[in-house]
């Protein structure tokens, strides 16, 4: 039990140094924001910061904290560490930034930033990779509690997945304070106090917290913490699906103030979400082994379940379950719209008019529903890379970023240089991708990342008229 208070201990402390540090790297300003200057009345909506944070927070969120973090509490109590630091020193920091940066950029999704700040040629890798990622997960997202409510009501999967879908169609269409912004609020809290009444159990259940307690490798097939947990672990640590989030808020907030707890501090409250369900899962199965058990047999929604009514019997459970559908629904939507903002600001096309918002709505939602006809668990094997590589961009963009501004760009640069040599190991080393010994995919990981790292501190920096890296 100490070792979880201190390990909340950690994030909160974080969240008030280093989340003041960034700021003060950053640099808020008066100046007015995209929502006052631009606003439209569809995406630009002045909304008041606690509503943006609860929506910041469950749109980022959605069941990566949860299942992630199940998933990476497998290689034992070691996962707390990465929770911990990587919230902290990597997550919180990326998120912080990409969405400081959009905002100083009148609220333009990532591809935009990727361009204004790689180039040209990264524009086009980054919105392809971009656009498909958010199509894949808002149509798994649909599917998945289609299926759920399937079972739970004896009806039709087609049925649920037309009314799923269409609620999708009209978050994305309508302006954002009709139902985003009226209905995320409440369902962020109710992810948030779901995960506390569990936690309140396991304290009043008398269960020991982390039994055995070392920090071993305590994966049942012995894979490599590194860089596996690191890409297991995502949205409870660093996520770059955020990053195509945070534009959304950008274009709300209505004080650079308000950054830091809506940007830096969601981050902070996923990290602790996922430290609750890592400690949930090696708690409630008395260990890493038992519970990877559980993981290969009922996946990690059989885990959420059987916690649930573990620890809260089958009547309250039924709460967590529905908290469960009602978050991979929420993320769906928001990939969405996320999706057609980011279509707009690579092809150019405003959104004010409807007929245009309609137009990016219908073929975004044909790519969409064609996903979630087709079997996506073999391309799904790839979004753990695919999510962490675009963190690792993100941070790249915002070490340019600082970089151009002759601020103190190590605090992104760090983590950059890190998760660039993560995702370069998993891609040399995962059988899905290259599929090289072990020894070697470190060296090649290191080695691209020392690569990129001394590219970019020995690289002059020149300005373009966007304020990019001219090419």
């Amino acid at each position: 039990m100490e070792l979880f208070l201190l390990a909340c201990l950690a994030l909160i402390v974080g969240y008030i140094f280093y989340g003041l540090l960034a700021e003060k790297i950053f640099g808020i300003s008066e100046k007015k924001t995209p929502a006052i200057q631009k606003a439209d009345g569809v995406d630009f909506i002045p909304l008041p910061p606690y509503k943006i944070f609860l929506i910041q927070f469950l749109n980022i969120a959605g069941l990566g904290p949860v299942f992630g973090a199940i998933l990476g509490a497998v290689y034992g109590p070691v996962c707390l560490f990465w929770i911990v630091l990587g919230s902290i020193f990597a997550g919180a920091v990326h998120d912080y930034f990409s969405g400081m940066i959009s905002l100083r950029h009148d609220g333009k999704s990532a591809t935009f930033l990727i361009e204004q700040y790689l180039g040209k040629h990264a524009r086009y890798i980054g919105m392809a990779l971009i656009i498909f990622m958010l199509l894949l997960v808002g149509s798994i997202f649909a599917s998945s509690p289609a299926k759920m409510l399937q079972e739970m009501t004896g009806t039709s999967l087609t049925i649920w997945l037309c009314v799923i879908f269409g609620y999708y169609f009209l978050a994305t269409l309508l302006p954002i304070d009709k139902i985003i912004g009226r209905f995320y609020p409440v369902f962020g809290l109710c992810l948030i106090l779901s995960t506390f009444l569990l936690l309140f159990f396991l304290f009043k259940s008398g269960t020991e917290f982390y039994p055995n307690l070392n920090f071993h490798n305590q994966h049942p097939k012995g894979l490599p913490i590194f860089p596996l947990m690191f890409v297991t672990i995502a949205c409870g640590a660093i996520s770059g699906f955020h990053s195509t989030q945070s534009p959304m808020m950008a274009r709300c907030l209505t004080h650079e103030k308000y950054g830091r707890p809506i940007f830096y501090g969601a981050m902070i409250t996923e990290g602790i979400v996922a430290l609750i369900w890592a400690t949930l899962g090696i708690s409630f199965y008395q260990g890493s082994a038992t519970l990877g058990k559980a993981v290969g047999t009922i996946q990690p929604g059989g885990v959420v379940s059987e916690v649930s009514k573990g620890l809260l019997g089958d009547t309250m459970s039924v709460f967590v379950v529905i908290s469960v559908i009602i978050l991979s629904i929420t993320t769906g939507d928001t990939c969405f719209r996320s999706a057609r903002l980011s279509c707009a600001d690579f092809f150019k096309v405003s959104q004010k008019q409807f007929s245009k918002r309609l137009a990016l709505t219908l073929a975004l939602f044909a790519g969409g529903i064609a996903l979630a006809m087709i079997d996506t668990d073999k391309i799904w094997t790839y979004f753990g890379w695919l999510n962490q590589s675009l963190a690792c961009t993100m941070l790249w963009v915002s070490s340019f970023y600082l970089k151009g501004k002759k601020k103190n760009y190590w605090i992104t640069l760090v983590p950059a240089v890190f998760m660039t040599a993560v995702c370069s190991t998993y891609f040399a080393y995962a059988p899905i991708l290259l599929g090289l010994p072990y020894r070697a995919s470190v060296i090649f990981g290191v080695s691209v990342a020392t690569i990129f790292g001394a590219l970019f501190l020995f690289r002059p920096f020149r300005k373009t008229t966007q304020g990019g890296i001219k090419k």
